[in-house]
């Protein structure tokens, strides 16, 4: 059985402040991509669960969150089964874009229906958030504010589709870290924020992330430059910074345009959100 896993674009990501549990409040709008991995998962003859990958940088060790994805599902429902789940990548690693939070999600939907248990979508989204903050959002992708640390999801209904350029730099950005060190940017002055009529753009995740990494509030006014681009941004804890498209044929040529400026060691694509 084999299904989708698709990226996700933070539109908006505003943190609060830190929890007693480690965490952090925050809100945040985030929107599922065309953009995404693929996730198949068959049944196998004898061993346990074996999760391979096409991209070798992947972790497939116990830490992997598709590993731990299916253990937490066979926990809960007293299953058991030999496993080979294949990942298919497409969406880089240390992005911000959700990449390993989705494949996980995926995995648990992909078993429910494998293994017909019809557990539904809040036993689901339970079992996920066990996994990481991100990750209920990914059981059903839909255009959603999510509050507490991730958890608490509120379906929105946007207005429009958005057609996006995605640029990352060759390096990524870990979550933990960038969380860790926002305290120390909190009480500077408030994020920027960028009005796309529906919803405002800003990120506050950029102010330490932008401070480490310069390269980044760099593609950030570059982007913002085009005349292509409405908006501009970074998704999620980085590194990838992106554009919000006036329409759909301007996504080519800022593509190529953007690749000659940065080069060609930056990661690009051309995706669009869901309504």
């Amino acid at each position: 059985m084999k299904i989708p896993a698709p990226a996700k674009v933070n539109l908006h990501l505003r943190i609060l402040g830190p929890r007693p549990d480690g965490f952090h409040d925050l809100e945040t709008l985030m929107l599922p991509l065309s953009l995404g991995d693929e996730i198949e998962v068959t049944r196998g003859s004898e061993g346990g669960v074996v999760v391979t990958c096409d991209d070798s940088a992947v972790p497939l060790g116990g830490d992997n969150l598709v590993t731990r994805a299916a253990m937490e599902f066979f926990r809960h429902t007293g299953l058991s089964s030999p496993l080979r789940i294949h990942i298919t990548k497409r969406i880089p690693m240390g992005a911000g874009l959700g990449g390993g939070s989705s494949d996980a999600a995926t995995t648990l939907r992909v078993m429910d229906d494998l293994f017909a248990t019809r557990l539904g979508e809040e036993t689901l989204r339970e079992l996920a958030g066990t996994l990481g903050s991100d990750v209920p959002f990914f059981v059903a992708p839909a255009p959603a504010w999510c509050r507490g640390r991730g958890e608490i999801i509120e379906p929105l209904a946007v207005p429009e589709s958005l057609e996006l350029l995605l640029i990352k730099p060759p390096f990524g950005v870990a979550t933990p870290w960038a969380y860790q060190t926002w305290a120390a940017f909190c009480k500077e002055p408030a994020d920027e924020e960028q009005d796309l009529g529906w919803v405002t753009v800003r990120n506050s995740l950029e102010r330490p992330v932008f401070d480490k990494h310069l390269v980044l509030p760099v593609m950030r006014e570059w982007l913002l430059g085009q005349a292509e681009v409405r908006a501009a941004g970074m998704s999620g804890s980085g590194s990838t910074m992106f554009a919000v498209l006036r329409s759909d044929r301007d996504g080519i040529a800022l593509e190529a345009r953007a690749l000659e400026y940065f080069g060609s060691t930056f990661w690009t694509a051309l995706c669009s959100t869901g309504r």
